[in-house]
């Protein structure tokens, strides 16, 4: 299942016209990359054509997918480890980082219709930048999906029996069908799910406040089972907070959905905005809630199990229910564990397709379909969890949270700082032709920062470096970003103007969906693939003459960069997209023109010796 390109068929001249075919598209894609009911736009920005859903759906959808019981399991580690003070502050402190950061990706996804390896790649990472990133969002779907199988396989042993090893082989097939039929496949199951998921959540602590009201006391004061004590220690706080920071790559998967919300306007801008900051950042606050909650129930089921079972969330759960449902709370807390882990894993297998289609595409120039990269990562996972990585939980997650937070801080510092202040531009650009590899302000600060962190984690720094390796991480991110940014004056952020979009500001090029287009929806045929697609996923092309798609733009092998590497391969007059009433406008050197009477402008400056092409018929 390839992308393939087919060479133009050649008809002679007195052929009759009856005869005559049209020619091919230059490229065509195999069935499941064309068909974009399974690819979900995976490497696309997401049209406001296919974002069909409402704000509350998306959020519902979004946050349907953090049901994982990763959480109790990565909550109790914490507090058994470190003890309750110290694993309190840690969880709280994680989740105040994690919320701060998660915004402006949440928002900036939201808005611009792209997942978080699109965004990476225009804040200040570049267009081949941003492939470590996606390796690093990739290993985090793939620890997560192998950690959550191990919690659902426990579940299965519990309940009938099976060998976990099995079991792992289960949770690994069951999610294929599901996530196989892409993003309307994954709203149902999230949707109807949602009620016995929320049922199973509540029930333990119910009944643990009528059945064990002074538990809670207790919990309070509870020392951790490695002698930590109860008191407050910044060492087990600095150890704790880099074990729940390993969570802070969950935005990705957040804006793997968010980028289906639909275009913010004046009648849904209230319910837009608290959809996005519900099911961008907001997942933390459950998150936090579920950490803690873990490890109270793993606390008082830690007599009655062992510390090595009340590590594993089933038997807790179990041992809770009891009280109330006798015999029955075996088979109740299975099919919760069960439920649960569905919900998230077609979510860590979803993102991790998105994710692998991303890095493929830019390294080997080939899209089979973002569904072939699913078995690619549920192969990783199902490796790791045969080798029984859930024995090793704390120091994994220790070490990965340095390189993921490094990550996120820079993108955040960069939307969040370098855009306002005018080092990056306004909006995000992630085209190929316009980008130049690697922009050294997110890339450089991300791999300083994560290096620094990594060898402070492994001691070279003392002890409490190396409790703090992830807040070190975290702080050089945050202010390598923007400082590298304003070294190189951001210049790397845009290796040639977009001119698709227009013109914004009468002193210089600007682009983007604020930059005089009104109807950003209007669509352009792809020179190459032959397919329309709207203005924020069209760039103009001098190889191809006209406009190309991002995705036909990225698998191109032979077109050299031309368009950002040759000063003479200047910005191509495209016909006007479709829309109604528009007008097409060719720029001349003395400058832009802004706006037409007429109806919306597409303003794009002629090439030299490249003649215009005749208007679409939609237009």
């Amino acid at each position: 299942m390839t992308d393939t390109a087919t060479s133009v068929a050649t008809t002679p001249a007195n052929t009759p016209d009856i005869e005559r075919q049209s020619p091919p598209p230059k490229r065509s894609y195999a069935k499941l990359a064309a068909d974009e009911s399974r690819e979900d736009y995976s490497l696309r920005y997401a049209p406001q054509s296919f974002r069909r859903w409402s704000p509350s759906m998306v959020a519902g959808t979004a946050l349907g997918g953090i049901a994982y019981l990763a959480d109790f399991a990565i909550g109790a580690s914490i507090v058994f480890t470190y003890g309750f003070t110290s694993g309190l502050a840690s969880i709280l402190t994680a989740a105040v980082i994690i919320f701060l950061t998660g915004i402006p990706i949440a928002r900036a996804c939201a808005k611009y219709g792209l997942d978080m390896d699109l965004v990476t790649r225009g804040a200040g990472f570049g267009y081949f930048g941003s492939t470590l990133t996606s390796l690093i969002y990739a290993s985090f779907t793939f620890i997560f999906f192998a950690l959550e199988g191990s919690i659902m396989a426990q579940a299965m042993h519990q309940a009938v029996g099976l060998p976990v090893e099995i079991g792992y082989l289960l949770t690994t097939l069951v999610v294929i069908p599901i996530v196989f039929k892409g993003m309307g496949a994954l709203a149902k199951v999230q949707a109807w799910t949602q009620p016995v998921w929320i049922i199973g959540m509540v029930l333990p602590f119910v009944v643990l406040a009528f059945e064990a009201p002074d538990a809670w006391g207790a919990f309070g004061s509870f020392g951790g089972t490695e002698g930590a004590g109860a008191g407050f220690s910044w060492i087990g706080f600095g150890l704790g907070t880099g074990i729940a920071l390993s969570l802070i790559a969950q935005i990705g998967e957040q804006a793997d959905y968010l980028r289906f919300m639909p275009a913010k306007t004046e009648e849904n801008r209230r319910r837009w905005n608290l959809a996005v900051l519900a099911a961008g950042p907001g997942w933390v606050i459950i998150g936090a809630a579920k950490q803690l909650g873990g490890a109270f129930l793993a606390f008082v089921a830690l007599e009655a199990v062992g510390k090595t079972h009340a590590l594993e969330p089933i038997a807790p759960q179990i041992e809770a229910l009891k009280p109330w449902l006798g015999s029955v709370a075996l088979p109740a807390a299975a099919l919760f564990v069960i439920v649960s882990q569905v919900k998230i894993n077609v979510t860590n297998a979803y993102s991790g397709s998105l994710s692998w289609s991303n890095f493929f595409s830019r390294i080997t120039h080939r899209h089979p379909g973002r569904v072939w990269y699913i078995f690619l990562n549920l192969a990783i996972a199902l490796t790791l969890m045969e080798m029984n990585m859930f024995a090793a939980l704390g120091k994994l997650l220790g070490f990965y949270s340095n390189v993921g937070i490094a990550w996120i801080a820079a993108v955040a510092a960069d939307l969040v700082i370098n855009k306002r202040i005018g080092l990056s531009p306004k909006y995000i650009e992630f085209k190929r032709a316009y980008l130049y590899a690697v922009n050294p302000a997110g890339f450089g600060a991300m791999v300083i920062a994560s290096t620094v962190s990594i060898l402070a984690f492994f001691g070279l720094f003392g002890r409490y470096a190396e409790a703090f390796s992830t807040f070190i991480a975290a702080g050089l991110a945050l202010v390598l970003c923007p400082l590298i940014a304003w070294a190189t004056k951001g210049k790397y952020y845009l290796a040639r103007p977009n001119p698709v979009w227009g013109y914004s500001r009468a002193d210089g090029f600007e682009g983007g969906p604020d930059a005089g287009i009104e109807d950003i929806a209007a669509t352009h045929e792809c020179a190459v693939c032959e397919t329309a697609y709207e203005l924020p996923d069209i760039a103009d092309c001098p190889v191809q003459s006209g406009p190309i798609c991002s995705l036909c733009c990225s698998l191109d092998s032979e077109c050299g960069d031309v368009c950002r590497k040759d000063p003479a391969a200047g910005p191509v007059l495209m016909p006007v997209p479709t829309m109604p009433k528009a007008v097409a406008v060719a720029v001349p050197k003395a400058g832009p023109v802004v706006e037409a009477k007429a109806g919306p402008v597409v303003v794009l400056e002629a090439a030299p010796k490249v003649e215009p092409e005749a208007p679409s018929p939609g237009a």
